[in-house]
């Protein structure tokens, strides 16, 4: 019977774990993390917990039981220092070794850092772990400067549950408009306007150039163009990196991610990878990825098992998204990368609608604005056609939805 080891504690590790007895596994299966706590879920971290309306007990995805029914070994607080290929082992910070048959990489990705000077200071947090989000949630006192680097999803989630708890925050965007690498235009001028009606201050174009602070403990932000933000605390929030070393280590390629093929498989037969940590091809929209989401975690998971019992089926899905911030919740089917024009429904003043992303006379991707219909509706039709698209035309009118009933039709 083989012997499954799963290096990382995230959801793709647990997903592995799961699907894998669910398919028949018989043989061991080991989970080594570096993390403290079993696995849990990272999205509240930027939203529920952050803002203090969850528990570090309520993101466990499972509790202590449910893996010693699973038959699933946990070791927490473990560090795999490199993986002997030949002898089928992973080395561990400790000295030990564990032997494997299939080793899965399910290592996922850590906080991008900028190297500005003062990024050290303890006033400058990431929020990557559930440690992170306490420590930053235990100083968002109400009235504190918290100023954000960085407007994708995670800065923004942030900058809302931190408005939430009474803070006073600013939101710096080195682009010229908010979450510009994963949504068009008129989706940023809206959050833009969401957040600013909140008492978010949002710059754009505005670029971090290095952090101080006093012997009293405030800090400056002071930008590129010499203006300075004085402030309480900094979040660094401008992306992530995939965690690669041991794969790179062992001579696996490496290209923004493991590369893997369809079935999560590297050029390695008994090494696997999936999550955040993958660069992967997408057959349906044909072109190779890094994702980092839920749905990716979770479905290339599901392959990479079905892989290691001898069943496999390719990854293959059109990707989705979500993000919520205050009362507003955003979900994405697709990539809008490549839109000429867009057809936007329902009315943004109204806080709900949807942006419809065409090339030519296809649907390419959906923003759906607090619509779940609409992307309900964008999963279906784009998830049943061959190339992820779907002609205009066949796009349903609705039903009473304010997001599905006009139509307005302009450049991308």
């Amino acid at each position: 019977m083989k012997r499954v080891v799963i290096v990382g504690g995230g959801q793709s590790a647990l997903q592995v774990a799961i699907t894998l007895r669910q398919q028949g596994h018989e043989g061991t299966i080991t989970m080594l993390s570096d993390e403290p706590a079993l696995p849990y879920q990272r999205p509240p971290l930027s939203k529920t917990h952050l803002a203090g309306d969850a528990d570090a007990e309520g993101l466990a995805f499972r509790t202590p039981e449910f893996y010693e029914k699973l038959e699933v070994e946990v070791r927490l607080n473990v560090r795999v220092t490199a993986v002997d290929r030949a002898e089928r082992r992973v080395e561990l910070e400790d000295g030990s070794t564990l032997e494997y048959d299939v080793l899965v990489l399910a290592t996922g990705a850590r906080p991008q850092r900028l190297g500005l000077p003062g990024e050290e200071l303890k006033q400058v947090h990431v929020l990557r772990t559930a440690a992170d989000s306490e420590r930053l949630r235990t100083q968002l006192r109400a009235g504190e400067r918290l100023v954000v680097v960085g407007g994708g999803y995670l800065g923004l989630e942030a900058a809302a549950a931190a408005t939430q708890l009474g803070a006073k925050v600013t939101v710096l965007e080195a682009l010229p408009r908010l979450m510009s690498r994963v949504t068009g235009a008129r989706v940023s001028t809206f959050l833009t306007e969401l957040h600013r009606s909140r008492g978010v201050e949002v710059r754009t174009e505005a670029v971090a150039e290095r952090i101080e602070a006093d012997p009293e403990g405030e800090v400056l932000v002071v930008l590129a163009d010499g203006s300075e933000l004085p402030c309480d605390e900094v979040l660094v929030a401008v992306g992530v990196v995939p965690n690669v070393e041991l794969a790179e280590g062992c001579g696996l390629p490496v290209d923004n991610g493991i590369v893997v093929d369809e079935h999560g498989q590297t050029e390695d037969p008994a090494i696997l990878a999936a999550g955040d940590c993958t660069n992967h091809p997408n057959p349906v929209i044909g072109q190779r990825l890094r994702l980092e989401s839920v749905h990716n975690a979770i479905e290339q998971a599901k392959a990479v098992a079905a892989t290691i019992v001898g069943a496999p089926q390719p990854y293959a899905q059109v990707p989705w998204f979500y993000s919520d911030q205050y009362d507003v919740k955003l979900q994405t089917v697709g990539l809008f990368q490549g839109a000429d024009h867009v057809v936007l429904r329902g009315e943004p003043a109204e806080g709900k609608f949807a942006v419809l992303y065409l090339a030519g006379d296809r649907v390419i991707a959906v923003d759906a604005i607090n619509s779940p219909r609409e992307f309900v509706t964008a999963r279906k039709l784009l998830a049943e056609s061959p190339d992820g698209t779907v002609p205009l035309t066949a796009w349903p009118e609705g039903d009473g939805d304010a997001a599905s009933s006009a139509q307005m039709i302009m450049p991308a």
